[in-house]
This record gives structure tokens, sequence and C-alpha cells, in this order.
């Protein structure tokens, strides 16, 4: 909702309070006002300028010179292009020295030849939208009417000294949907009063009744419906000041009868509409359901196929309008127009919705009607429309309404207590200032024995709960008054269980080995959705999914993570690495909900070093990956629980891939993507994992054990063993490690050798071994009795030989 504050000022005493000033305090009061926008920020040096001549310039088809009388006593020449400027016009014109929006300076110009002392502007050219600039001025320059003051300022003239008061509204603050409704909260806040506009215009002796017959055959749907009846009205142009008040609220303006309408829903927060009375066809208005595939023409020439679903105004047999959303164009009013019949209708807010979603058309009216309008408005909206029409238009009201209304709407009134108001705030406040924070509201309260009974008017629809007036108390009394207190219990509040400061250790560990966060959706396609998974399950189905690639739940992190990476790589972002933690679904049957389980994946592609001064670079391999893994295993203190094994699985690379066993359990793979996958999916070389991060969190820790550093000296010794070529060399070190016993602290491969010097089906594996004991300094004879049995049981177990 836009605020004009120079528009609010006609309803509420606003002295002493500037824009800013009174944001904040609708702000704390509990509508967040989400900006200020000052129209005139920025602009200077504009006046109202009267073109005394225009002849064309002598060497410019396309320009004018005009002699403009800027109320100085001279006129000033000044060069212009727009095709409407004209003698006799008084027109807006930023005199040298002047600034426009954007900080665009008017400075003294020569224009072929020709000598420009200023600029004639258009409203775009000083800062309004063009979107909302009337038609007849969306080309060229504006101009006023004459009995506007030459030499006066031009932006007081068009309301740009002025404020917008941008209000963010939440669904139940129906009632700010309205000048009147904003100015009831400003005017509570403030203690001050809400001035109404005064309504009264002299009627015809005709009677509407005479000229129309309302029937509603859908009350549940249009429960109220009022037709007036407006003669020998002329259309014209609105007054400028009620133009500028409808461009301050994102309205364009159109015509006096329709701008009053929008002016009128802007004021009352009633929607209105207006028909061509001599194109209606007929002296009926019936009001019911459409028929399925019935059609109407709407204002924007669309023409559009209705369901019973929609609510429509008719003719008696045609539509004329799609109640509550967007009249027809069969019954517009247009420039001939002679007689209006004015609607002032409350309509039921789902079945507006439902109209609004099915044709994409969202609308000032729509927008009320869908969130709750003052059913006690509907017949003052209707007066006061009449009355500007009257006023503005040169219209005669006919006598009386036409009415049908089917339903009452009373005040509500809500019960509640002031112990209950304080227990709730954890306040002490009288009984006397709560009694008043709600009569500032204009409600009516009795209060009896610390009961309090508050009579609340129907434009407050929200406000149907005692506790719904505990917080209107709490918001005028201030948010700010509130006491501070601290939590009183045994337990410090807000500790992180051990799950989630391990969790947290683990992002900041990935982090901090380079790789981004990233959060991908958990819904996922059919053919995606079991790709990578580590555990095998029936997908979860969504019962009305929003479309075929979102349509099942996740198995796998990994394939969204892979999309994100193409992502990039499609826009030469070259190198990535990309981690995150989420939730993967498993299915455990039909209608029973999914076990939930936490992943980690990472997917990593392009360079992990270079260093271009030293000429250095390093690509990701599989040791990158497997290393980062190798940190963050030896951080959850699971290094020696933790195992490897060489694997095949699918759309991995057959010899890049290792899965990653906790004791006996799968917990984990890491290694490159399949190079038709990568090619499938234009990535370049790229290595992933996935990990069981619920089973790494949650797995039993031993207690970090603390050793002295060795006083005494260890011994390397080095072997190289000549092995089958299908021995693992992970298996090797495991045996080497087991034999070795107490005195083998270190173990560790440095070198492999494949070559003609061996047999074929032959290779050579290197390891380097260190012996140390903590208490003794270690003699060869120790260390030879020792590396002899790890010699004698890696012969025994995998036939291995010492290389010669």
């Amino acid at each position: 909702m836009f605020v004009s504050y120079k528009w609010l000022a006609e309803y509420v005493d606003l002295s002493g309070i500037t824009p800013d000033e009174l944001a904040e305090k609708i702000t704390r009061s509990g509508i967040e006002v989400e900006g200020v926008d000052v129209l005139n920020d920025g602009i200077k040096g504009v006046v109202i300028g009267h073109v005394v001549e225009k002849e064309q310039h002598p060497d410019a088809d396309k320009l004018n010179k005009c002699q403009v009388d800027l109320g100085n006593g001279e006129l000033t020449q000044i060069i212009c292009g727009a095709k409407n400027v004209d003698k006799g016009q008084k027109v807006a014109v930023a005199t040298v020295g002047a600034v426009l929006p954007g900080n665009f300076k008017i400075k003294k110009a020569k224009l072929r030849g020709e000598v420009s002392n200023g600029m004639i502007c258009s409203l775009q050219e000083l800062g309004i939208e063009s979107k909302l600039v009337a038609k007849e001025y969306s080309e060229g320059i504006f101009v006023f009417t004459n009995d506007v003051e030459v030499g006066a300022d031009a932006l007081e003239q068009l309301n740009l000294d002025d404020a917008v008061l941008e209000l963010g509204l939440t669904p139940n603050r129906a009632d700010a949907l309205s000048m009147l409704g904003v100015a009831h909260e400003v005017a509570a806040i403030l203690g001050r009063e809400v001035k109404y506009p005064e309504i009264s215009y002299e009627n015809s002796s005709e009677k509407a009744s005479d000229l129309v017959d309302v029937k509603v055959d859908a009350p549940d749907d249009n429960p109220i419906y009022i037709a007036k009846v407006i003669k020998n009205v002329t259309i014209a142009p609105s007054p400028l000041w009620m133009q500028t008040r409808l461009m301050a609220a994102g309205i364009r303006p159109h015509n006096n009868v329709v701008d009053i309408t929008n002016f009128v829903l802007l004021e009352y927060g009633q929607p209105l509409h207006a028909f061509d009375y001599n194109r209606l066809g007929s002296k009926e208005i019936l009001v019911r359901r459409a028929q399925d595939g019935e059609k109407i023409v709407t204002l924007d020439d669309q023409e559009r196929s209705l369901t019973s679903e929609h609510l429509v105004i008719t003719n008696g047999t045609e539509p004329v309008a799609l109640a509550g959303v967007m009249g027809g164009a069969n019954s517009e009013v247009q420039s001939d127009t002679k007689t209006v019949l004015l609607e002032s209708a409350l309509f039921n807010g789902g079945r507006i919705r439902t109209a609004s979603k099915d044709h994409g058309l969202r609308s000032e009216a729509s927008a009320r009607y869908e969130k709750g309008v003052d059913p006690n408005r509907v017949p003052a909206a209707a007066e006061r429309a009449a009355q500007l029409i009257s006023l503005y238009a040169g219209g005669e009201v006919l006598e009386g309404n036409v009415e049908v209304r089917t339903a009452s709407f009373e005040p509500k009134t809500v019960r509640t207590t002031v112990e209950k108001v304080n227990r709730v705030l954890g306040m002490d406040i009288s009984a006397e200032e709560m009694k008043s924070i709600l009569e500032r509201l204009q409600f009516e309260v009795v209060l009896d024995n610390s009961v309090l009974s508050v009579k609340v008017p129907t434009r407050r629809g929200d406000i149907t709960i005692e506790e719904d007036l505990v917080e209107e108390i709490a918001r005028l009394y201030g948010y700010d008054n509130i006491p501070t207190t601290l939590p009183v219990g045994q337990a410090i509040p807000g500790k992180l269980t051990e799950y989630q400061e391990k969790r947290r250790k683990v992002r900041r560990y990935l982090e901090g080995t380079g790789l981004y966060q990233a959060i991908t959706y958990s819904l996922s396609s059919e053919e995606k959705a079991a790709k990578f998974a580590l555990e095998t399950s029936e997908l979860t189905r969504l019962a009305l999914p929003m479309s075929e690639e979102r349509s099942v739940l996740r198995l796998s992190l990994l394939p969204h993570l892979l999309d994100a990476l193409r992502y990039n790589l499609a826009r030469q972002i070259d190198q990535v690495a990309l981690y995150e933690i989420g939730s993967v679904f498993l299915s455990q049957g039909k209608d029973v909900q999914p076990l939930e389980k936490e992943r980690l994946s990472g997917a990593i592609t392009g360079l992990w070093h270079s260093h271009s001064w030293q000429a250095e670079k390093k690509p990701v391999d599989f040791y990158v990956a497997k290393g980062i893994l190798d940190g963050l295993v030896d951080l959850l203190g699971l290094t020696s629980q933790v195992e490897y094994k060489q694997a095949k699985r699918e759309g991995m690379h057959p010899g890049r891939t290792a899965e990653l066993y906790l004791g006996e359990k799968l917990v984990g793979f890491v290694g490159q993507v399949h190079p038709s996958v990568q090619k499938e999916l234009d990535l370049t070389e790229t290595y992933v994992f996935e990990l069981s991060l619920v089973d790494l969190l949650t797995t039993n820790v031993e207690e970090t054990r603390y050793e002295s550093i060795p006083r005494y000296p260890s011994i390397s010794r080095d072997i190289a063993l000549v092995v089958n070529k299908d021995v693992v060399a992970g298996d090797i070190e495991k045996i080497i490690t087991e034999s070795g016993g107490k005195m083998l602290k270190e173990v560790a491969v440095f070198d492999l050798y494949e070559g003609d010097r061996l047999e074929d089906g032959k290779k050579s594996v290197a390891f380097s071994l260190r012996y140390f004991d903590p208490e003794r300094t270690l003699t060869d004879e120790d260390v030879t009795k020792t590396h002899q049995k790890v010699l004698d049981t890696v012969e025994a177990k995998i036939g291995a030989t010492l290389r010669g």
C-alpha cells in the first residue's frame, strides 16, 4: 500500500510529524514501512511557464522555438522538441540551473544555432514512471489547466512536494488497504482524531429504481449489491489533484468517472465499478455464477472463458463484468458516455480469488476483496463516488439506491481481562490505560470489574479473539516498553547437541579446504533420484508434484550438485568445488513416512592449485578428493576405524573409485565420475564423494590419548615386495602393520613399479617401515628380528618376495 503523506494529512492532523518520523512510529506499532519516497528529492528550479509564442526552428524540422513567460516580467527562449507543445499552454519549465532526477543539471545551450534557456518538461522527466502517466501525456510535455499561476512552483502543483510511505501489510491487516484505514491507525498512534470527508450532493427528482432492477442469484457470493444511476455526465480528464493522488498510489489516470472510482477505492478501501448505462443493453442487473464455457471480453480486450466457479455481473443474459476483478469491454465508460450505473458491492473473497487466479488478473479491486472489505462501507463509498461524479463530471444523481442485501453485518464483541493482558505481556498496564488504547482505535469499550468488553468495528475483521485484543494493546502501548527478562531455568538454554557441534565442525573444515556450500532441491526427477545412491530404495513420489523434474524425493545429493557444476562450467567458471549437507529419503512402504537420513556430498572439478608466477598448476585428481576425506575422518577421530576399499559403482570410473567402510558397514564412496557421464553432462574431469554423515557423527570415538615425545632414535627400513598385480597395496600394508607388533610405528607406500624387468602379471610395491621403542634405544638385532617376521608373514599370506 502506497500512502501519500499530504493526502493522509487531509484525514488526520500530522502537524509536527515528519514523514520519516511517522514511518518510524507506524513500524514500531506493528505495520512495517518498507520505505519513504520523497517525490521531489533532488529536484529544484522547476516552475510553471506560459508559452506566449511558438514557431518552428529555422534549421530543424522536429524542433520548436518557444517564447515562455516564467513570471519574471521577461520572455525566455526555450527550444522544445515535443510534438504537443503549442502557443497558450501552461507547462512545467526547468530553468537554467535547475536539477532534475538523476542529478541532471539544466544549462544554457545552443540547439542548431538557437539559444535555449531551460527545458519544457514531461512528467517522466520530473520522475514520474511512464506507466503512471495518462495516455494523452505519455508522449510529449505535460500541460496544466489555465487556472494555475505563472511562475509558481510546478512541483507543488503536481503534488510532487510530497512523500509516499510504502506499507508492507500482512494479509490480516486488510483495513490498512485504504487511506481512511491508515488514518485510523495513525490517529491511534498519535492520539488524534480521524476526519471523514463530508458527503452531500443534490438528487434529481427521477428515481434510480425507474431505470434499473437488481437481482442476485448467488447470495452467498454477493450478500450486498448497491446500484446508483448518474445522468448527464461529461467525460473529461479528472482534476489534477486527483490525478496526482492516484499516481502517488501507483494508479494511472484515465478519465474523471474511472478516476473517481479508483480514488474512492483508495480512500475507503471499497472497490467500485462504473458501467455505461446505455451500453448495458437492458434495465436489469443480474448477479449469478457463470455457465461453463461462457465467454466475456474484459476491459483489456482479452476474451476469457468462464466456469461455474466464477461470479459475473450480467444484463440479464450476457456477462458485462467479471465480478470483483474486471469489467467487460461491452459496458465500458467511454468518451461519449452520458449515463453511468455505479456499482458498489460486497463479494465473497474466496470466489473472487478463484476468478483472479484462473484468469491471471490481479487488480486493486480483487486484492481488497480477497483480503476482506468493510461491509458497512459499501453504501458510504457509493455515496462518496456519487458526490464526486456530480462535482467533477457534472452528473445528476438520481434519487435513491437500488439495493439487494441478504445478510447483515454487526460489530463483534470480544472480551478479555486486565489480568490476562498483563499475564501474556509480562507487564503491569492499568485497566484505564488499556481502555484508553482501545478507544484510540475507535473501539467501543466497557470496563466492568477488570473485564474489557470491546465492540470491534467491522473494518477490523482481523480481531475475533481475546489474543487479538492483547496484541492491539501491546503494539500501541509500545513493544519497546515491554520489559526484557532472561529465561530462568536449571540448564543453559541454546546449547548445541553433540551431533550439531560435530556437523558444524564438518562445515568449517570443508570450507577451510576451499569448498563452497551448496543447497539444492530435495525434489528430483525419477531419472536422477536414484543415481549415485548409497542405499537402494523405492522412490517416494509426490501426490501433487509441481513438475516432472520435481516429482520424487532424492536418494542422493550428487545429481543436483553435478547440475550446479554444469551450470557454472557453462558460464566459464571452470574451477568449482562444492559440498552439501542434506537429507535423502528412503521409502518404508506405501502410505508410510519415508526415512530421512543426512548425507554429506561433494563435487570438485578444474584446477586445485594454480600459481601462475611459479608456472605451477595442479588439477583435481583422486588423491585430492581422498585427501579431503582423510582430513575429515581424522578431524572426527575415526582414522583407525575407517577403511578404503577399491570398488566399482554405477556412474563412477571403475579404476578411480573407492568405498569407505566403518568397520564392516559401507558409509560412503569417493572417486571420479565415469567419463561417459561427464560427457553426457558436459563436465570436465570431475571427482565426487558422498558419505553417510549420520553414521560418521554418531560413532563412538575413543578419548584422545597423548604420548610423550620419544627420547630415543627410530630405525627405518625399506622393502620392495614383488606380488601379483591383483594384490591391493592396502592389503599388504595391513598385513605388515599387524605382523610388526608394537615396535613398528609407521608404514607408508613410496613406490610402485610395473615393467619389463618383472615377470608378466607381477608388480613391485615399495614400503618404508619405521621402528622405535619409547623405553630404550633399539639395536640392529632387535629390528632385524621383527623385520624378518614381517617378511615371513607377507610371503606366507600373499606370496610376496623381496625384489632383488
